[in-house]
């Protein structure tokens, strides 16, 4: 792989390049770019335009530019990402049909939490999370969801750092955040009340994988006003046991008496039986490439 004078591969430049994009900020200028990624600009504009060239970023009218879909159609191929969100999408409805509220979906990323997806009601609760977005992992209850299930060097470079704090209920002490791990590890999920905003109460229960590893994290966001967690915590632990089933056939070899039936998409898409079946007739050179 090709680097630079100080050792920098490319493909890290051209992931600088692409991570200076937010959730709240999809569209940025290459000067934005340049700025954010801690380039040059004259590296920065070579950079976009290979990227562009690609169909990994896209320029607008107006000269900015975003993240491209041929990012997204990678992304779609694996089962860790969007596959995931695939699978977990009708489990999440059901959810959403139960609580009418806010019901997300939520993977580990470094010391923070990424929604890869949610589901919201017009009239729901105040929630802080956004697709695509980010929380560090102390304030939410997907957050210490998936850090209590996380070895002992995440916590260890999370504690490293100030803990982020919103109002006076956020955990903001080693020791808080220690005994609300070994709450839910004992308890099988977390619940914060009012951590982010004191109308808000998250419940969430942990997704496990091919390894029985936890590889997510499934989510509501109700109102704080004291309703027995049960009635949540119910359709949440369904959803997540048949989300986990699915993914650890997903990952199966074919042949396996357990692995997802069906052939070369049923491990990435859901969809209604007959479509699934007419998916699987079609010749290899006919077929669509799989895709949410």
């Amino acid at each position: 792989m090709a680097r630079g004078s100080n050792g920098e591969s490319v493909l890290s430049k051209h992931l600088r390049v692409l991570g200076a994009f937010e959730a709240s900020e999809p569209f940025l200028t290459l000067s934005e770019l340049s700025e954010r990624a801690g380039l040059a600009l004259s590296t920065a504009h070579r950079l976009v335009s290979e990227l562009e060239r690609e169909g990994l970023l896209e320029r607008m009218p107006d000269l900015t530019y975003r993240l491209g879909v041929r990012l997204w159609e990678l992304a779609c191929r694996t089962p860790g990402a969007l596959g995931l969100r695939e699978i977990a999408r009708p489990w999440l409805q059901q959810v959403h049909a139960r609580v009418r509220q806010h019901v997300q979906l939520a993977v580990l990323s470094g010391t923070e939490v990424v929604f890869l997806d949610r589901l919201s009601a017009r009239d729901a609760v105040i929630n802080a999370t956004l697709i695509g977005g980010r929380l560090p992992l102390t304030v939410s209850s997907s957050g210490l969801v998936l850090l209590a299930h996380a070895g002992p060097e995440l916590l260890d470079q999370v504690l490293s750092a100030p803990l982020v704090r919103y109002n006076d209920r956020t955990i903001h002490t080693a020791a808080q955040l220690r005994a609300a791990l070994r709450r839910v590890r004992a308890d099988g999920w977390a619940i914060t009340e009012g951590h982010i905003h004191e109308e808000s109460r998250g419940i969430a229960v942990p997704v496990r994988g091919a390894h029985d590893d936890v590889i997510a994290a499934i989510s509501v966001v109700v109102p704080n006003d004291g309703t027995p967690a049960l009635g949540y915590l119910e359709p949440l632990l369904h959803a997540a046991r048949e989300i986990s089933v699915a993914m650890r056939a997903a990952y199966l070899p074919t042949g396996h008496p357990a692995a997802t039936p069906g052939g070369r998409f049923r491990p990435l898409v859901s969809s209604s039986v007959r479509s699934m079946e007419y998916l699987e007739s079609l010749a290899p050179a006919d077929a669509p490439t799989p895709a949410p």
